[in-house]
């Protein structure tokens, strides 16, 4: 018997035009092999997603850069196909944001944990993220938002170059304007430059000091805050790989305790008041052994299942217990446990793994997103490649990744983002 109420349905909610986000898929898996009827509101043109047996629907999703009354709008068509209010899992940042926006027209077609609308979008607005870590006394680099060109070249020669750029909101960054989300920036010109597009960004530049990457310092904390602000599920994981390496995604993870890590989300979640599930980025400085909070999602973790327990237990399997008023089950963490992402690690993929291992794309019991996705993969490659070679841009595959040239993994610096 399910320990989930499977009379209540899960829709699962992605802006973000990405079809290898192997996040969306881990949360279809969780639910629908839990009983769950899943209804996913994503883009699905080319996404491997929807050929998970675990799927019941795809639903049309609002465009990139929908309004939240737009993305309102769309979901309440969907809820008017459900039998019953549906749990809602926002799965990227702009959709976490929105959904905070129009909590209240939401309810009651939708079950959504109460905490104030406007926190997602604090705690996800990286300018805003240095305050919210000052106020709960948690480590974060020196952080600086200059206000004109000059004070940008000033700032940057201040913290010391090379410094990390980052715009605040990077899920405003346009696509195909060729900017990045996060930038290691090594002359005070460059930062000069950077902020004259500010307007184009959308967002305030600001720029941070930059923490070095190195062994054993990249970690991550995935968990779910619940009524009481308990946090449950989850644990504090060690990124091994990244793709590409030094920066960007976590492509092998491996599940670590870490009481150190845990103490700062339990500490940060609770003088926020956050309710729902999180995912958070630490950087160990190489000098103080101090982690250094980079992002706070408030959302699920592309690797969440690396944290199912021996009970099966995962932030969305949480969240969705929560909200139907479901006890959690008593679970062990599996400690060693890795993840991998297998079009990133390959090899990693094939290695023996004596703790466990859960793949994002490969799972024996739906065999078709992992098919779908190595046939994408091969195309989305051979592109690139071809687009090295010169080839015309008619024949190039990167519009596979919509926005990749300017939010695509290599961007995203998680050596200081």
């Amino acid at each position: 018997m399910s320990p989930l109420d499977t009379r209540v349905p899960a829709v699962l909610l992605r802006i973000d035009v990405n079809p290898f986000h192997h996040g969306t898929l881990g949360a279809v898996r969780s639910l629908g092999r839990a009983g769950v009827e899943v209804h996913v509101v994503a883009d699905s043109a080319d996404s491997p997603v929807h050929r998970s047996r675990y799927v019941r629907r795809m639903h049309a999703p609002p465009p990139p850069g929908s309004s939240a009354d737009e993305i309102l709008a769309v979901l309440r068509r969907v809820a008017c196909q459900l039998a019953a209010p549906a749990v809602l899992v926002p799965m990227d940042d702009a959709s976490a944001i929105a959904v905070g926006r129009v909590r209240a027209d939401l309810a009651p077609s939708y079950l959504l944990p109460e905490m104030p609308d406007t926190l997602a979008a604090r705690v996800a607005d990286k300018a805003e993220l240095a305050a919210v870590c000052a106020s709960a006394d948690v480590p974060h680099p020196p952080t600086l938002i200059p206000d004109s060109p000059e004070r940008a070249a000033a700032d940057a020669r201040r913290l010391g170059l090379p410094v990390v750029a980052k715009w605040s909101r990077p899920w405003l960054l346009p696509t195909g304007s060729g900017l990045r989300s996060t930038l290691l920036v090594r002359s005070a010109q460059r930062a000069r430059e950077l902020y004259l597009r500010s307007e184009e960004a959308g967002s305030r530049l600001l720029l941070q000091a930059y923490l070095p990457p190195g062994p054993d310092r990249d970690w991550f904390f995935h968990g779910y805050a619940d009524r009481s602000g308990t946090v449950r599920a989850g644990g504090p994981g060690r990124k091994q790989l990244a793709w590409p390496r030094g920066a960007g995604l976590t492509a092998v993870g491996c599940w670590t305790p870490n009481p150190g890590v845990r103490a700062l989300a339990e500490r940060l979640t609770g003088e926020l008041g956050y309710r729902g599930v999180f995912d958070l980025d630490f950087r160990r400085c190489g000098t103080t052994d101090r982690y250094h909070l980079l992002d706070f999602n408030p959302r699920p973790g592309a690797q969440f299942r690396l944290f199912a327990d021996s009970a099966g237990l995962d932030v969305v399997r949480a969240l969705h217990l929560d909200l139907t008023g479901r006890p959690f089950p008593d679970g062990a963490p599996r400690a060693g446990r890795t993840f991998v992402v297998e079009n990133y690690a390959p090899l990693a993929a094939l290695r023996p793994a004596r703790a466990g291992r859960e793949l994002a794309w490969y799972a024996r019991d739906d065999r078709g997103p992992g098919r779908a996705m190595w046939a994408l993969w091969c195309r989305h490659v051979s592109g690139r490649l071809r687009e090295r070679l010169g080839t015309p841009p008619a024949a190039r595959t990167s519009h596979l990744i919509p926005g990749a040239a300017s939010a695509s993994p290599a961007d995203k610096e998680k050596a200081s983002s």
